[in-house]
């Protein structure tokens, strides 16, 4: 039991990182597709801008407001994805997605600090929260994928 209370404390202080120091704010200008989506129901605001340059996410940032788990999931979203192909980008997603309800998932890739969010599979309510960013991401590179 005191293990999982030790990994619970070092996941909220890994999204309390990303909250507090968040990776990739900012906007991105060039040649980038902007995406702009909300959660009315706690109030999350995400801007999403990437740049995606033969086939692969080359850079990615955020602007929002919202929760500390709504931010924290687009801090290491933008970490993860950049430098990715699309494919792997979407597939990660997919991942995200399957490891917010609960499901299995192929937990044979390192997915880094996103791993901290696991929890929040706990809390249906926040579910939305921290898949806002990613919701994002997946409309953005299909907007990207239908232009080029």
């Amino acid at each position: 039991m005191s293990f999982n209370n030790n990994l619970d404390q070092l996941y909220r202080q890994v999204i309390m990182d990303h909250y507090k120091n968040p990776r990739n704010r900012g906007v991105l200008s060039e040649d980038t597709v902007t995406i702009n989506m909300n959660n009315p129901t706690c109030g999350d605001r995400i801007q999403l801008s990437l740049k995606v340059e033969d086939g692969k996410v080359a850079d990615a940032k955020f602007e929002g407001e919202g929760c500390s788990i709504s931010l924290s999931s687009a801090s290491m979203m933008t970490q993860a994805i950049k430098g990715q192909t699309i494919e792997d980008a979407l597939k990660l997603s997919s991942i995200f997605s399957n490891m917010m309800q609960g499901k299995d998932y192929d937990d044979s890739l390192d997915l880094g600090d996103i791993e901290a969010l696991q929890g929040v599979a706990k809390f249906p309510a926040r579910i939305k929260c921290a898949t806002l960013a990613w919701k994002a991401m997946e409309k953005g590179i299909g907007n990207q994928s239908e232009t080029e």
